[in-house]
């Protein structure tokens, strides 16, 4: 089974090392992108997607990245169930990056 992706957007907020309770390096880039199509307006719509960024990735994104930069991500998407109020089951899908490439503005 694959559960690879590609995104390719622009840095929300300059994302902030912190330590997980294991003593891991790790950090979130919130990264907007657009979507391929015009909405019923006539404008491109976007999407915000957190990546969870460890270790060595983590401190690289935290210093190479901030609101504005353009960079693509590759990563492996994960399915957190979780229960409502009303007992219907969601599920949340975490992008976690396996690389990050700085693409230069110009």
């Amino acid at each position: 089974m694959l559960t690879s992706c590609v995104l390719v957007g622009r840095v929300k907020e300059k994302p902030e090392v912190t330590m997980s309770s294991k003593g891991t390096t790790m950090a979130t880039l919130l990264l907007e992108t657009e979507r391929p199509f015009r909405n019923e307006n006539g404008s491109v719509s976007h999407d915000v997607f957190r990546i969870f960024l460890w270790r060595g990735i983590a401190e690289e994104c935290a210093q190479m990245c901030s609101p504005g930069s353009i960079v693509a991500v590759r990563g492996r998407m994960q399915s957190t169930p979780f229960e409502r109020e009303d007992g219907r089951t969601w599920y949340n899908c975490e992008i976690f990056a396996e690389k990050v490439s700085y693409i230069p503005q110009g």
